[in-house]
């Protein structure tokens, strides 16, 4: 399982990358991808949608189940991955350069409720 350590991550199996110009970008990590299997739809939020932390803002489907794909933190969604609803098996490719979505954060401390790599891969070890 890849864990960029320059990322954060969610319970939820999301992860963030903090652009330069304080922007965030969210897709879905590898181990979501290898459990959900083949992608084969992927369903993003619309662009000035406004989405809260832990709620349901886009979905991932493949041949197995259908699984929403949460909000790490609040905001306004500023960009999409057209790329990734087109090919949705780009996110079973690389997960990490297969974005989904790009917010602008509503709040200041939104950073600090996100979990670092190693956390990310203890809580997947318990979860196995």
């Amino acid at each position: 399982m890849k864990l960029p350590p320059e990322l954060k991550y969610t319970d939820s199996h999301e992860w963030v990358r903090w652009e330069t110009d304080g922007s965030a970008t969210i897709g879905i990590t590898d181990f979501a991808q290898e459990s959900l299997g083949d992608l084969v739809f992927v369903e993003l939020p619309q662009v000035g949608q406004s989405v809260k932390a832990g709620e349901p803002c886009a979905v991932v489907e493949s041949v197995k189940a259908a699984s929403d794909v949460y909000a790490p933190i609040d905001g306004e969604v500023l960009a999409v991955n057209q790329d990734v609803a087109e090919k949705p098996e780009s996110i079973n490719a690389d997960a990490f350069s297969a974005w989904l979505f790009r917010l602008r954060p509503l709040e200041s401390g939104a950073k600090a409720r996100l979990i670092d790599a190693a956390q990310y891969a203890s809580n997947v070890a318990q979860q196995k």
